[in-house]
């Protein structure tokens, strides 16, 4: 299709009436054709009003046309082929393979949603029915279902082109749930947006659905951003990106007249941690453990969430051969294009920042790549104790560079990790052998991350109804959360009470026939949904 370079609110292409702005080509810097035109205030209101309006009807969708819609989205992205790759990979640098497979995860987790909205159970039904005759005192008829929370404005992330960006994950969820969403396209891939935003709209048109329940809005963050987040039509928000941006809409959420609820995902340096077991091998399973973290720290550029910046490894003989190993491993590497100029220019500050720390080596580097956004990546080592001293050692740099700290026993590995701040995951390469000495670090851990992972890299988040993509302050503003899988729906609903209501005036989730056959859970008990096949029989 012809970008237009405009947003979409509620189905109809506007032009905004602010400044403009470009996409760029981090491998080369030049800009890209059509300049984005950014909205103002007033007209930012137009979307969120339209997202107001189709609450309503969006809201108590059936399920059958609710997951419908969502599996048309899915539909109607792989139908843009490979336009789609092309304008991501020129707007990102992320090479087709990447994206490809970033596409894959957009539409597999429409298509989950989906398929969680047919079979119902986030619908969270419970029935207590009425017990006239209890004494001392009657029991009335209650009960209770989980409800969309309204209109979501949802940020996209500038690492994730299409997972966590226009159709992502935040979307996903929330338009699953029921909410109307109101998008706001990073303005470091705007043309992808677009792409995605009319896939999305047509999709809503073709199922029958209010307009209003998906727009895609361009503007500063500085600006539209925020007034999006103060807009009383908005309800929650979903946002990936900086601690500093993320903090600063949380601050706006909460000062509003009515404070909502925003989950924001931050900042993590998920931690490994090395055991004795796991370096008690022959050299080859050695240099096999130091490629593999280098592979994790390298990969995408190491603009991933899940990166790992920190690795604990023990002092001793077995520890050094592992960092000569980690040493060439990275040695062997090239940089990659970065997302941005701004993010290799932040790049190059955070790890001009942890070389010149106290105590702070430099374990190996690997080669600049072709362009000037693609730095060496980077491994720097330091020992427990100035770790566990110097918040310097505890910032992420965002990008290919981690930290490998030393340590002699197991007060030192509990010690340093009772320091480290909420993260996303956790990693233990170990042994049997090493159980009993892992072992009392399970509970630290639970208490700082939000996924514990053992002989594996966080690298590469699972879709699926056990993940969770969520952390401790500040990897997530919400730690009861998550952003990935099937429970990132619980994030935009919330529990109403009915007590005493006639059948009539029932929801239909509600109702003793069970229209929609979803499972529900009566006066305690779970009680399966009939199948559709025997109902009526």
């Amino acid at each position: 299709m012809t970008l237009t370079g405009h947003s979409l609110i509620a189905g109809r292409t506007v032009a905004g009436e602010g400044k403009t702005t470009f996409g760029f080509n981090p491998a080369t810097n030049e800009a890209l054709e059509p300049a984005y035109t950014l909205l103002t205030e007033e007209q930012l209101a137009t979307a969120t009003a339209a997202a107001k309006d189709a609450y309503a009807s969006f809201s108590t969708l059936d399920p059958e046309t609710h997951a419908s819609f969502l599996e048309s989205i899915a539909d109607n992205i792989e139908a843009i082929g490979d336009e789609l790759l092309v304008r991501a990979g020129q707007e990102t640098g992320l090479p087709a393979a990447r994206l490809t497979g970033e596409r894959a995860r957009t539409t597999g987790q429409l298509r989950l949603f989906a398929a969680v909205v047919r079979q119902g159970d986030y619908r969270g039904v419970r029935i207590d029915p009425a017990i006239p005759d209890r004494a001392p005192l009657p029991r009335a008829d209650i009960r209770q279902r989980q409800i969309p929370l309204g209109p979501v404005a949802v940020f996209g992330a500038s690492n994730f082109p299409l997972a966590f960006s226009t159709a992502g994950g935040d979307t996903a969820s929330a338009l699953a749930a029921g909410c109307p969403v109101v998008f706001k396209a990073h303005n470091a891939h705007p043309g992808t947006s677009e792409l995605v935003g009319h896939a999305i709209a047509k999709a809503v048109t073709d199922n029958g659905l209010h307009p209003g329940v998906f727009s895609l809005i361009y503007g500063p963050g500085s600006s539209i951003g925020q007034a999006l987040v103060a807009d009383p039509a908005i309800k929650a928000v979903g946002f990936t990106g900086s601690q500093s941006a993320g903090i600063a809409l949380m601050k706006t959420a909460a000062a509003r007249p009515e404070p909502i609820p925003v989950y924001a995902e931050m900042s993590s340096l998920n931690p490994v941690f090395v055991f004795d077991g796991a370096l008690a091998g022959d050299p080859e399973s050695i240099d096999a453990l130091a490629a593999a973290y280098v592979t994790a720290v390298t990969g995408s550029s190491g603009q991933l969430c899940t990166s790992p910046g920190l690795l604990f490894a023990p002092a001793g003989e077995a520890g050094d051969k592992f960092a000569a190993a980690v040493g060439r491993a990275v040695a062997a590497s090239a940089g990659q294009t970065m997302l941005t100029a701004g993010i290799a220019g932040s790049w190059n500050t955070g790890t001009g920042a942890l070389s010149a720390a106290d105590g702070v080596e430099l374990i190996g580097q690997g080669t600049p790549g072709p362009t000037e956004n693609a730095p060496a990546p980077a491994i720097f080592g330091t020992g427990v104790e100035q770790f566990t001293t110097n918040h310097v050692l505890h910032e992420e740099i965002f990008g290919a560079a981690s930290l490998v700290i030393r340590y002699t026993g197991a007060e030192d590995l509990l010690s340093a990790a009772s320091r480290i701040e909420g993260q996303l995951t956790a990693s233990l390469h170990l042994t049997e052998a090493d159980y009993a000495t892992a072992a009392p670090l399970i509970p630290v851990l639970e208490q700082k991350v939000g996924r514990i992972i053992v002989n594996g890299w966080p690298t590469g988040v699972e879709v699926g109804h056990a993940m969770v993509h969520g952390g401790p302050f500040p990897a997530t503003s919400d730690t009861r959360t998550t952003s990935v899988g099937t429970l990132a729906i619980n994030r935009f609903l919330r529990p109403v009470a009915y007590q005493n209501i006639p059948q009539e005036l029932l929801p239909a989730p509600l109702q003793d026939t069970n229209p929609w056959h979803l499972n529900r859970r009566i006066d305690g008990d779970v009680v399966a949904a009939p199948q559709k096949a025997e109902v009526g029989a």
